[in-house]
């Protein structure tokens, strides 16, 4: 149960209502991680938007399955067991569509975080993008322009840089919301997401 007060969606009324329709998602679910921000729904409009861009606008050029792993790693990293699951779900479906092993990079994010060599079937531009997430997660001030070089060096272009820093950045903040205001995935259907598009705001109608 969270900790704070939430107007859930078949309590409100007015903006809020119809802010609800407008972030729901497939089956008319409203994710609770969305509906913490009740109290204050133009937080609830910055957040939508921020999870679009980042993981959901189809001008990213990263594919979406490494921008869940970037997600599902940074998760575990700060113990959000929500967004964890959430996401793990959404690496599964994002997997299958490729044809690709779901337990194969399950645990090859946890050889990552762990510090171990081989972490097949992922390739070292792959991991050298998650070790990026990680130090930007445990130890953000120690980042320096070499961080950034090694990527460069392994293929990344600087717009796909910008791409794995936004979706640890934005893992940062989701996870603290959950974590720091008692977020829980009871009742809800896992791993569901908006479909990708080519317009991060194009969920909202002032």
């Amino acid at each position: 149960m969270a900790f704070i007060k939430v107007i859930h969606p078949e309590q409100a009324e007015g903006a809020l209502q119809e802010l609800y329709r407008l972030v729901r998602g497939p089956g008319g679910q409203v994710d609770q991680v969305l509906q913490i921000h009740s109290l204050r729904p133009h937080t609830m409009k910055g957040h939508m938007a921020l999870y679009k861009a980042a993981l959901h606008d189809t001008r990213n050029e990263l594919p979406g399955w490494y921008l869940e792993c970037i997600g599902v790693l940074v998760s575990r990293l700060n113990q959000c067991d929500y967004c964890d699951v959430h996401h793990s779900m959404g690496l599964k479906r994002q997997l299958r569509r490729e044809k690709l092993d779901y337990t194969a990079y399950d645990r090859a994010i946890d050889r990552v975080l762990e510090g171990q060599e081989e972490v097949a079937p992922l390739t070292a531009q792959e991991r050298a993008g998650l070790e990026y997430a990680i130090k930007l997660t445990r130890t953000p001030g120690e980042i320096v322009p070499a961080d950034i070089e090694v990527l460069r060096q392994t293929g990344f272009s600087d717009g796909c840089i910008l791409e794995i820093n936004q979706v640890a950045a934005y893992f940062a903040y989701a996870n603290r919301t959950v974590t720091g205001l008692g977020v829980d995935t009871e009742g809800e259907s896992l791993g569901m997401a908006p479909p990708d598009n080519s317009d991060s705001s194009d969920w909202h109608h002032e």
